[in-house]
C-alpha cells in the first residue's frame, strides 16, 4: 500500500503562515485512500493551526514585555521623590496622578481623585450648553444620593449643588472640590506615602499586583479603568 509522507521540513519559515499551511495540508498534491493516513494528516494540520495562533510564532511576546517594561519604568526615582514634597506636587505630575489612582483603587475610594478631575476638566468648559452637560453628567455620576461615585460630602455642601445645578456656572462645584482635595491630602494622600506602591516608585523597582479590599458600598453603572480628563467623558 502505497502512502504519501508528509514532512515538516516542506515548512519554509520564510513564506507566509497561509502558504506553509497550504503546503503542509496538502502534500504533492495526491489523494489520500487509506483511512490512517487521513487521521494522521489531520492530526498535523491541527497542530500545525496551534503553531501558527502561538504569540510567540509571531514574535509578539518580546515586544509585549518590551511595551510591559516600559510602562512600568518610566517615572524615575527621583521624578517620584518629588511627590512626597506636598499633595499639590502629586497633582502637578501626570504619572504622580495615574500612581495615586492605583493606590486609592486599592482602597476603593477612586470616586474621589475621579470627581477632582472631573472638576479640573469642568473648569476648562467655554460653551454654556457644554457648562450644562457636563454639571449635569458631574452631579449624577458624584453628587446627588445613591449616585454610582458618590464622593463623601456634607449635606449642606451637596443641598448647594442640587439648587444651583439647573443654573450651573464654571464655580459650581468649587466648595465640593475643595472638601474632596483635604479629605484627600490629609488622608489617603499620607497613606499612599507609605504604600507599596510608591515605595517601588522611588526605589526604582516594578510594580507588583496589589491586594484590593473589599469595597463598603455595591455600584450600578460601570466602573472607570482608567482615569482620562478627556471631555468626551462626560459628553
Amino acid at each position: 500500500m502505497e502512502m504519501s509522507l508528509i514532512f515538516f521540513s516542506q515548512l519554509n519559515m520564510c513564506e507566509s503562515k497561509e502558504n506553509a499551511f497550504f503546503k503542509l495540508t496538502h502534500g504533492s498534491g495526491k489523494e489520500e485512500t487509506s483511512t490512517e493516513a487521513k487521521i494522521r494528516a489531520k492530526e498535523k494540520r491541527n497542530r500545525l493551526s496551534l503553531l501558527l495562533q502561538r504569540p510567540d510564532f509571531h514574535g509578539e511576546t518580546h515586544a509585549s514585555r518590551s511595551a510591559l517594561l516600559a510602562k512600568e519604568t518610566r517615572v524615575s526615582p527621583e521624578e517620584a521623590v518629588k511627590w512626597a514634597e506636598s499633595f499639590d506636587k502629586l497633582l502637578s505630575h501626570r504619572d504622580g496622578v495615574d500612581a495615586f489612582t492605583r493606590f486609592l483603587k486599592t482602597e476603593f475610594s477612586e470616586e474621589n481623585i475621579e470627581f477632582w478631575i472631573a472638576c479640573e476638566d469642568f473648569k476648562k468648559c467655554k460653551e454654556p450648553q457644554q457648562i450644562i452637560l457636563k454639571s449635569k453628567a458631574i452631579y449624577e455620576k458624584f453628587i446627588q444620593n445613591d449616585a454610582p461615585k458618590e464622593v463623601n460630602l456634607d449635606f449642606h455642601t451637596k443641598e448647594v449643588i442640587a439648587k444651583s445645578i439647573t443654573q450651573p456656572t464654571l464655580h459650581s462645584f468649587d466648595a465640593a472640590q475643595s472638601r474632596v482635595y483635604q479629605l484627600m491630602e490629609h488622608d489617603s494622600y499620607k497613606r499612599f506615602l507609605k504604600s507599596e506602591i510608591y515605595l517601588h516608585l522611588i526605589e526604582g523597582r516594578p510594580q507588583r499586583p496589589t491586594n484590593l479590599r473589599r469595597r463598603s458600598r455595591s455600584f450600578t453603572y460601570n466602573e472607570f479603568q482608567d482615569v482620562k480628563s478627556d471631555v468626551a467623558i462626560w459628553l
